[in-house]
């Protein structure tokens, strides 16, 4: 019985493949591995099944062309969520000319006391989901990097081309906003 050899390489034997030349061959590996993964998540910033279907061709265009400059200090998986991170809010930077640092200061909220612990036991994962969609595109980003994702903060800075003290400073901020949208919109008057 023939193996899948999509089931049995894992990406770093894959990644090595492609880079002794049959490049064609096992990069539709990665491709067919991760496809769903990186168009959820350009799915999450736009939206549009199109748009996201060409953003991801996008991604996967870039990856090829940078596949010889990843190191393997991190996972694959863990690089290439950088890259679409990145790549989606790029896009909706140049779309809707969203500067983090500009749009973080028009929209500055009240410190939160320590009342989070009370909002937390509280949380539903839906409402959660439509406050991701009122916040600043690179805080929605940090926050899935690095809850859903599991990036180090060191990861998280180098993809937003920030570093890790102000990546730590922007999550801080965008889990205040979370919380403060989250109980103003869904704990008040309740």
């Amino acid at each position: 019985m023939k193996e899948n050899i999509h089931t049995t390489l894992n990406d770093f034997e894959i990644i090595e493949k492609i880079q002794s030349g049959d490049a064609s061959r096992y990069f539709n590996l990665l491709y067919e591995r991760y496809f769903d993964k990186v168009f959820g998540k350009c799915y999450t910033f736009v939206k549009n099944k199109n748009l996201a279907e060409e953003l991801t061709e996008d991604i996967f265009s870039k990856v090829f062309e940078k596949l010889s400059t990843f190191r393997q200090l991190s996972s694959f998986s863990s690089w290439l969520y950088s890259i679409t991170y990145n790549h989606c809010i790029e896009y909706l930077r140049a779309k809707q000319k969203l500067h983090y640092t500009e749009w973080s200061s028009k929209n500055e909220i009240a410190e939160i006391l320590d009342e989070t612990k009370e909002i937390i036991d509280e949380i539903d994962y839906d409402k959660v989901m439509n406050i991701l969609e009122l916040i600043h595109p690179e805080e929605k980003a940090l926050l899935l990097m690095k809850y859903k994702d599991e990036l180090t903060m060191r990861q998280i800075g180098a993809s937003l081309r920030i570093s890790e003290d102000a990546a730590k400073m922007r999550l801080k901020r965008a889990r205040a906003r979370v919380v403060y949208l989250y109980s103003k919109n869904y704990l008040s008057g309740e």
